[in-house]
């Protein structure tokens, strides 16, 4: 007799305990929102919808193809929009989806988690780099 999960377990914590389609599932979502570019461009299109001239704009480092790319996958997923008018010049201009939006509040607090701790993370990887890392 297999053991009955504990019903007051997340969905995540269920996932990990064996079952490899969730945990697949888990790993799909992670790698698309956990991206290098993924979270800062939802953060970014957060407040309102914006041409993909001033989103990259607004996201430091981005190169033009990283970020079509970036707005591509997440448009497949469903997290955000595109929008084409049929104007000249053309303009097209890219928002958050009701899914992608439920985002938001995660991608802040992490953002925000990243930048409250990235000198203890940076004293940390020194440290370690110190003890461990042949020179």
């Amino acid at each position: 007799m297999e053991p009955r999960p504990d019903a007051s377990l997340s969905a995540y914590e269920a996932s990990c305990d064996g079952d490899a389609d969730s945990g697949a599932a888990v790993r799909e979502v992670l790698d698309r929102i956990g991206d290098k570019w993924s979270l800062l461009v939802i953060g970014t299109l957060r407040a309102r919808r914006l041409r993909f001239t001033e989103l990259r704009q607004h996201i430091p480092g981005i190169s033009q193809r990283m970020l079509t790319l970036t707005l591509r996958q997440l448009e497949r997923d469903g997290l955000v929009v595109r929008t084409a008018y049929a104007e000249v010049p053309p303009r097209v201009e890219y928002e958050l989806t009701g899914l992608g939006g439920t985002l938001v509040e995660l991608a802040v607090a992490l953002g925000d988690w990243a930048m409250d701790n990235r000198r203890t993370i940076e004293a940390s990887r020194a440290a370690y780099d110190e003890v461990h890392v042949v020179r």
